[in-house]
């Protein structure tokens, strides 16, 4: 690989997410809403607060709320540069620097690539396939991790096998990034662990004498991984620390104390559950281990989906799982393997419901591009069984079906983005709320009145208004929240509700507690004329 080869791939690497992105005129759902949200909190000098809350599960107090109580704030601080550097509080700006990023993903990917094949061939395989990210590609432009796990995720594996003595250090380091992005990726402080422990295991010790054999290896390999393990954790806490002093002065704990409530969901919906009290270990119990293990077979299904068609991108599956097999003895297919293996437990046991609707897919980012790695490699393992049998002789062959599996990528990742963001249209729903917004004005409601919304930091990017999420439950729970948090005004969308509220929605003069405002685009306006 030389120059022109990472200037190759980062140019087209930076075209394909540009052009997704010119079909993307708000992040597009909640996640990346909120961390745009954060971002524009930043760039206005506010600081990690927030005017909006879309759960419950911190107990939060009042608006505005500590923010990133639930999910992290690496992926804020990214999109509030690209507002510091340019002065502006566009959605624009705040996605420049994800697209810059997506740009640098092939570029990693390549250079892992060749780190392990040494063949410029299948290096640039790789790279394109990092580019032509199928499922990955409608995400990748906007205020997410999906680039920042990449990105990390290929760094650490670059530089696990090294020897120099402070790649502990820098292991933890991204460890500590990987976790200020999204919780699960404490994951990774695990991985730098173990690395530390296979690294020392295999490393090979003079013997001085046959009677000190065992002392000095026992005494050598300690000390190794003490000394390793040590920087390794200062490493974490170098990036890391600062965020778990923020939480321990605001909860009194290292960690938002919202996450390990989602331990005893009994379903999806319950993650917007008011008041989080409501949400226990006896609740959890009494649906009985049925339910639970229903759900987490239902899990386990779902994850395997999101394996096939997301991680494994269909057709490179197979070749993946050979890619890795041929790889087995890296350290770096040892450190991947094991950590999505832990991650798939976790994201099917533990977190049954967020996992399938899209921690899963989010987490496991990080290990994609050595996926991406090793999809060619077992291409290559492939021909050469089928050229030991007689076939596919032309020493053309291999650049050819390796050629194929790019056009194939290619084809899939241009379908999937016509899909996903051209012909149904970008933030759909979330554009509904513009039009939501005008009524509000055009009937004089001031812009201080608080709302109560499916998608509260989406509404706020489109109109600055402050807003709290639709709880989980009846009339009666939305009246609690409106009396906790001052909120005035409802709005019920036709694919945001829940069964106890559905009544509500398609007869609006049900309640004599929400007086009907009107409709925009199959959302419902409702001004709260009561609380308990």
């Amino acid at each position: 690989m030389n120059w022109r080869h990472y200037l190759a791939l980062f140019l087209v690497g930076l075209a394909v997410p540009f052009a997704v992105s010119r079909y993307q005129n708000l992040p597009g759902y909640m996640d990346a809403d909120y961390y745009f949200a954060g971002g524009i909190q930043l760039a206005q000098g506010k600081g990690f607060t927030e005017p909006y809350i879309w759960n419950y599960l911190s107990d939060p107090r009042s608006l505005p709320n500590p923010s990133h109580t639930y999910w992290m704030p690496l992926a804020s601080i990214v999109s509030a540069l690209g507002m510091w550097m340019t002065g502006l509080t566009t959605y624009s700006a705040g996605r420049a620097p994800f697209i810059l990023l997506s740009a640098c993903v092939p570029l990693l990917t390549a250079s892992l690539a060749f780190d392990v094949s040494r063949q410029t061939r299948l290096a640039m395989v790789s790279g394109l396939l990092a580019i032509f990210s199928a499922y990955y590609a409608p995400f990748m432009p906007v205020p997410d991790n999906y680039a920042i796990y990449m990105i990390l995720g290929a760094t650490f594996l670059l530089l696990a096998p090294r020897a120099e003595k402070w790649i502990p250090l820098a292991l933890g380091a991204l460890a500590g990034l990987l976790t200020l992005s999204r919780s699960d990726g404490l994951l990774w402080l695990g991985l730098a662990g173990l690395t530390v422990l296979w690294k020392t295991f295999n490393t090979q010790y003079a013997i001085i004498s046959a009677q000190r054999v065992i002392r000095n290896l026992f005494a050598q390999r300690l000390q190794a991984i003490l000394i390793a393990g040590f920087l390794a954790l200062l490493g974490y806490l170098l990036t890391m620390g600062i965020w778990h002093y923020r939480n321990f002065t605001l909860f009194g704990s290292f960690l938002a104390p919202g996450g390990g409530r989602l331990l005893w969901l009994e379903n999806y919906n319950q993650t917007f559950i008011y008041p989080a009290e409501a949400l226990t270990r006896v609740g959890f119990l009494q649906a009985g281990w049925d339910a639970a293990l229903q759900d987490r077979l239902a899990a386990f299904t779902d994850n395997l989906g999101i394996t096939f068609g997301a991680q494994g991108e269909i057709f490179l599956l197979p070749f993946i799982i050979i890619g890795l097999w041929g790889l087995r003895k890296e350290l770096r297919t040892k450190i991947a393997v094991t950590g999505w293996v832990i991650l798939f437990a976790v994201m099917t046991i533990i977190f049954a419901f967020a996992g399938p609707r899209g921690s899963f897919f989010h987490a496991g980012a990080a290990f994609q591009p050595m996926w991406w790695v090793a999809a060619p490699v077992g291409l290559d393992a492939v021909l050469a069984w089928a050229r030991r049998r007689g076939q596919f002789q032309d020493e053309r062959a291999p650049l050819v079906f390796q050629g194929i599996i790019v056009l194939l990528a290619v084809f899939i990742t241009v379908w999937l983005v016509n899909l996903r963001v051209i012909s149904d249209g970008w933030a759909r729903d979330d554009a509904v709320y513009a039009g939501v917004e005008e009524m509000f004005q055009e009937n004089g409601i001031s812009p201080n009145d608080v709302v109560i919304v499916r998608n509260p930091p989406g509404y706020f990017i489109v109109s600055g208004r402050s807003a709290v999420a639709l709880p989980f439950g009846d009339e009666s729970t939305i009246l609690a929240v409106a009396e906790k948090f001052d909120a005035r005004y409802l709005i019920i969308e036709e694919d945001g509700t829940y069964d106890a509220i559905q009544d509500l929605y398609d007869d609006p003069q049900v309640n004599s507690n929400f007086l009907y405002v009107g409709e925009v685009d199959g959302a419902r306006l409702y001004r709260i004329e009561a609380t308990p």
